[in-house]
């Protein structure tokens, strides 16, 4: 089976779910703040997809750490089997949204783990 990571995209939670979105699935570690499980309307959670705490509280959003934060989460990622399940639900899904709940939209785990997925783990 070929492999279409095409198909993944990222969103805040905070942002009003929408039929574009495809499958939801939160890839945060912690549940975010002020988001009713029905308001989030999850397919899945994969919090074991989410940089490890110590690399989190390292990291704390500071953009001077962004670039070292990001090549410590891609080492993670490479080891880590949650990326094979969610390579596998790309392939089931036409669209897959990867909900996060950072403030940043450029600079944050979201946006490196949807790179990470569209070079193919690499």
């Amino acid at each position: 089976m070929e492999e279409n990571s095409a198909n993944f995209a990222i969103k805040r939670i905070y942002d009003p779910p929408g039929d574009a979105d495809g499958y939801r699935v939160l890839v945060d570690r912690l549940w975010p703040r002020g988001v009713s499980k029905e308001r989030a309307q999850l397919d899945l959670w994969l919090k074991e997809v989410a940089p490890s705490g110590p690399l989190r509280t390292e990291f704390a959003h500071m953009q001077e750490r962004f670039e070292d934060f990001r090549s410590a989460y891609e080492a993670e990622l490479a080891d880590n089997p949650a990326v094979e399940t969610l390579r596998r639900i790309g392939t089931e899904h036409a669209r897959v949204t990867l909900l996060f709940g950072a403030r940043d939209v450029e600079t944050n785990h979201a946006r490196v783990l949807l790179e990470f997925l569209q070079r193919g783990g690499r």
